[in-house]
């Protein structure tokens, strides 16, 4: 199994550079393929910023990659529910932040506006610190 960097992912995702799209589209075709959650957090941030994706087209490129056969992510049912709670409206980051923190009782922020969000979309309570 081999793990990809962000610029792996991004070059498949979006194939705006020839010869290393190419690249990236043998190394997901060689085998195993193991996704760190960091390396999809910064995925997302790297295509709604440098590359002006909305949620929806995000949301569709991640779930592409992730839904390949010899794809394996980190923590997968995090991964699951952060995206959806993307979907539902929050950032990525903070969706994967709560997905990432179930075990425990509450999510605590100073970022009241990601409690009013994240009341919407989430069980997990989220409280302002």
């Amino acid at each position: 199994m081999v793990a990809v960097d962000t610029n792996v992912l991004i070059r498949l995702l979006v194939a705006d550079h020839a010869a290393q799209a190419t690249r990236a589209a043998a190394v997901f075709r060689s085998g195993p393929v193991f996704i760190a959650k960091s390396v999809l957090l910064e995925a997302e941030w790297v295509l709604r910023y440098s590359y002006q994706l909305g949620v929806e087209a995000i949301l569709r490129s991640l779930r592409a990659v992730l839904g390949l056969e010899n794809v394996a992510v980190e923590d997968p049912k995090a991964i699951a529910a952060a995206l959806r709670l993307f979907e539902r409206g929050l950032d990525f980051a903070d969706a994967l932040h709560i997905a990432s923190s179930a075990q425990a009782e509450r999510f605590v922020t100073l970022d009241a506006r990601l409690v009013k969000r994240a009341k919407r979309a989430s069980t997990l309570e989220v409280a302002v610190a």
